[in-house]
Order: C-alpha cells, then sequence, then structure tokens
C-alpha cells in the first residue's frame, strides 16, 4: 500500500504475495476487454440509436469528453498514489470516507449487474452460433437467442470456466484476452470499414448535429448510455500495483479510451450506413448478427457473431478482475471481510475472492431471470448501471481536483487540466444522472418489472446506492474499520488529506 507522499515518479511495495508481473500492453488488453468494443457497438448501438435515432457519432463523441476528463483525473491521482481501491481510496481519502466506500461499493455491485447481463449476452450469443450452424432444437427443446433462461444457462457455464482461468494469475488472463481483441478488432475493422463504404444508405449532416435530436430527455439519455459504453478504461488501475511500472496503467487507461472513441465513431458510422433505424433498434442482442448478414454470406457473414462472443467472454473475464481487486483493498481496510484478502501462494493472486466474484455474479444472473427478454434485460441493466457509474466517475474527478487544488496558485495550464476539467466533467455528469432520474420518476404512475418503467429503472440505482449506505455502515460500527475515522487504511499513519503544492504532471 503507498501513501499520499509517495514520489510520482516511485514505485510503491506490492502487497504481500501478489505479483508484479505486468506492463502496458497487459494493462490495455485487461480495460480494453473490460469495455468490450465489439459488445458495446453490437449491442449497445441498437439501444442507443432506440434513444437518439440516427446521431450515434455524435452522441459518442459528447460522451467522450465528459469521461476524458475523468480519465485525466484517475491518470492524476494514480501518479501519485497507485493503488489498486483507485476511486475508493482516493475519494475517501480526499473528499469523505463515506463516498470513498460508496465509490467502492458502486463498483462492485455496478460489476455484478454488468457480469450478470453479460453472462447472458454470452449465452446468447453462443445460441446464436448454434443457430447459424443448424442446430435450432436440443433435446426437444428450441433454443431461442433472445430467451433470458436459456441464454443465461449457458453463459453461466462460460462464467465459470473464466473465473477459473482468472484464478490462475492475471498474466495468463491478460494474454488470453490478447489474442481475443486481435480477432475482434481485426472483424471490426474489416466489416466496419467495408460497410462505411458499401452501405446502401448515403451519409448525412444530421448523424453529426446533436440539434437534430428530438427533445432533451433523449439526448440525456443516449449521452449516459454512450458513457455506459465507455465504462471499463478504468480496469487498468484496479492491476497498477501488479504492474511494474505503475505508470503503465495510467498510458493503458488513456491508449484504450482513445482506441474506444475510434471504434465507436466507426461502428456508428458504419451501422448508419448499412442498417436503417427499425433495423437498427429491432434486433437488441442480434444485431451483429444482422449487421454481419447484410454485408456478406456465409460463412463470411459468422465472423462478427463469432467476435461478439469472444468479446462478452473476455469482458466476463475482466468484469471479474478488477473487481475483486478493487473488494482486495477494502478488504484489508476491514471495511470488507477477510475473505477478500486471501492470496493464493501457488498462484499470487487474491483466488478465493475470484471465486467468490464468479459465483455472486451467477446468482445475479439467476436473478435476473425475471426479465425474460435479453433485449430488455439488457436495456435494464445499462440504464441502472450508467447512472451509478456517472456517480462514481464524478466523485472521482472531484477527488481529484481537491487533491489538486494547490495548482490553483500555479499557472492556468495547471489550473485546468487539475482542478477546472475534472470539476466540470464531474458537475456534467452528476447533472445527466439527476436529469435523468428525475425523468424515471415523472414517467411512471406504478411499478413494474420492466425497462419501460420508469419507477422500475429508478429503483436499480437506488438499491444499489441505498446498500452501500448500509454496507458502509456496518463497516464503520460492526467492524470498526479505521478507514472511517482517517480515511486512510489501517496500516497508515498521517493526515487523511494532503495539500500538494503543485501538480505532479
Amino acid at each position: 500500500m503507498t501513501t499520499p507522499c509517495t514520489p510520482s515518479g516511485g514505485e510503491p511495495p506490492a502487497p504481500a504475495g501478489l505479483t508484479k508481473n505486468l506492463g502496458v500492453i497487459d494493462g490495455f488488453a485487461i480495460a480494453a476487454s473490460s469495455t468490450a468494443a465489439t459488445t458495446s457497438i453490437g449491442i449497445g448501438l441498437g439501444v442507443t440509436a432506440g434513444a437518439v435515432g440516427l446521431h450515434l457519432p455524435i452522441i459518442m463523441l459528447l460522451a467522450f469528453l465528459p469521461v476524458l476528463g475523468i480519465a485525466s483525473a484517475y491518470t492524476r491521482l494514480n501518479r501519485v498514489e497507485p493503488n489498486m481501491g483507485s476511486g475508493y481510496v482516493w475519494v475517501g481519502r480526499s473528499l469523505s470516507p463515506w463516498l470513498g466506500f460508496l465509490v467502492g461499493w458502486i463498483a462492485i455491485v455496478a460489476t455484478m449487474v454488468f457480469l450478470a447481463y453479460t453472462t447472458t449476452v454470452t449465452g446468447s450469443a453462443l445460441l446464436q452460433l448454434a443457430g447459424e450452424a443448424g442446430l435450432h432444437d436440443l433435446v426437444g427443446l428450441r433454443l431461442d437467442p433472445d430467451s433470458t433462461a436459456q441464454s443465461t444457462a449457458l453463459g453461466i457455464v462460460v462464467l465459470i470456466a473464466v473465473t477459473l482461468t482468472a484464478v490462475t494469475g492475471v498474466r495468463s488472463a491478460a494474454n488470453l484476452q490478447k489474442y481475443l481483441l486481435v480477432f475482434e478488432y481485426v472483424v471490426l475493422l474489416g466489416f466496419c470499414g467495408y460497410g462505411l463504404f458499401a452501405g446502401p444508405h448515403p451519409f448525412s449532416l444530421d448523424w453529426i448535429n446533436p440539434f437534430f435530436i428530438p427533445s432533451a430527455e433523449q439526448l440525456a439519455q443516449g449521452l449516459l448510455l454512450s458513457v455506459f459504453c465507455f465504462w471499463g478504461f478504468e480496469a487498468s488501475f484496479s492491476v497498477t500495483e501488479e504492474v511494474g511500472d505503475p505508470r503503465d496503467a495510467s498510458r493503458a487507461g488513456i491508449i484504450t479510451l482513445f482506441t474506444m472513441l475510434g471504434l465507436f465513431l466507426l461502428g456508428s458510422f458504419a451501422f448508419q450506413r448499412v442498417l436503417s433505424l427499425d433495423e437498427l433498434t429491432g434486433h437488441g442482442a442480434q444485431g451483429l448478427t444482422y449487421f454481419g448478414d447484410r454485408l456478406a454470406d456465409q460463412p463470411l457473414a459468422a465472423l462478427p457473431l463469432i467476435a461478439l462472443t469472444f468479446s462478452a467472454v473476455a469482458s466476463l473475464q475482466s468484469g471479474v478482475i478488477p473487481t475483486v481487486r478493487g473488494m482486495f483493498a477494502m478488504g484489508r481496510d476491514r471495511t470488507l471481510g477477510p475473505l477478500w484478502t486471501k492470496v493464493s501462494p501457488r498462484y499470487g493472486t487474491p483466488a478465493a475472492g475470484t471465486v467468490a466474484v464468479g459465483c455472486l455474479a451467477a446468482a445475479v444472473a439467476v436473478l435476473s431471470l425475471v426479465i425474460p427478454k435479453v433485449g430488455d434485460l439488457i436495456l435494464a441493466s445499462v440504464n441502472a448501471i450508467g447512472v451509478v457509474v456517472a456517480i462514481y466517475y464524478a466523485l472521482t474527478a472531484l477527488a481529484a481536483a481537491a487533491r489538486f487544488r494547490g495548482t490553483l496558485r500555479g499557472d492556468r495550464r495547471q489550473i485546468l487540466g487539475a482542478v477546472v476539467i475534472p470539476v466540470a466533467s464531474a458537475l456534467f455528469l452528476l447533472a445527466l444522472g439527476g436529469y435523468l432520474c428525475w425523468t424515471f420518476f415523472d414517467s411512471a404512475d406504478h411499478f413494474e418489472i420492466s425497462p419501460d418503467n420508469g419507477w422500475f429503472m429508478l429503483t436499480t440505482p437506488a438499491v444499489m446506492l441505498l446498500t452501500g449506505v448500509l454496507a458502509a455502515a456496518w463497516a464503520k460500527w460492526v467492524r470498526k474499520s479505521d478507514y472511517f475515522v482517517t480515511g486512510r487504511t489501517t496500516e497508515e499513519p498521517g493526515p487523511a488529506v494532503p495539500e500538494p503544492a503543485r501538480d505532479p504532471a
């Protein structure tokens, strides 16, 4: 564990037992797999088009700007304090231990929901592949890729496999993800590049004009969904204590973010060139399959679906890895139990916690069966995660501004980069999330488990936050963690919030 006084170029010791054997490429593989560009393009673009119509390129670009501001905050904080707890540690020390715990908790529960629906998406993709291969029935059961029950059952088998792979070490997981990413990106670039020129629908300047989006509510919904698409770049910071040079974690996160922007813009233009609005919004989890069928004959048309399957598998694995490391950081502060700090002497990883995360994700996936259609499950999950991710991104950015407020005595460039941009990005995301919560509340007069019901859409993120408050209270008054007294780990003495006089950049 590091202290805030660690020099920006220093290399803190890794926690006992964890292996420091990763580099910037490994960090990129983990973060890029967590962001899951192929899944976001294949599924997220259709969901977002349902909100903003044929304005995907501009909405992706607009959402990128505040996320870039958040990424700059992560990078600055990681330079002075590389820590696998990232936002949980930084917010706890710079703003409030309660808010810091909430950031850590949000990251955990949001990823659990993400893993649950990605488990279902993985199963759905495999069922689609079976259909493409001519297998439509199995022991009398008709295979349906849009069935949550069938997709979840098959996806849980894959979740178990990738969890066991993650147990053996981040290096082996990152190596697997590198190969999956290469295949995904080759397929994406090939099909989207071809679609960009061969699509039947002409380019339109309206696609990059946000003022043509019908309403402020649709604009806000589209921005939140697009922010969700970029979510995951910070996974590289979760392995910062297993990277030889902590600065490589920052480089990996920024490289991931710009790579995702390029892929999302390419995918947005290509999908709108090839598919009509009805085709974009009407195929749900099978959008990428339909896109491939419009551009090529079998067996080439199956390649985008295979890439989607690889992306879903990789994002399952990369979802497990940062989550358990965030819980490791919370466990060594005694804000969570000792299970999460157990390191396997054989693999040098938090193996017990990794298995536990896989089991919890499987349990949440089973609970999600209350929503029978995969497309509806995706929409409900993405909206809920988008709201809470906006909150924890915003809090981390505000922590950076508080941490480096001493730069207000510096030059304008330092002030802009260290304080103004993070604060502006945070306020934008908080306003966006708050506005959408109000529209959810105002759009319904009864509760129903459906992605079309505003009260249900509001209840899910509210439960995530409420459980975080209850868990924090348990950690403070039952576990009696010193984290809530000092804002620091139980291992470290000293003041809670440093006030550096200059920007470490």
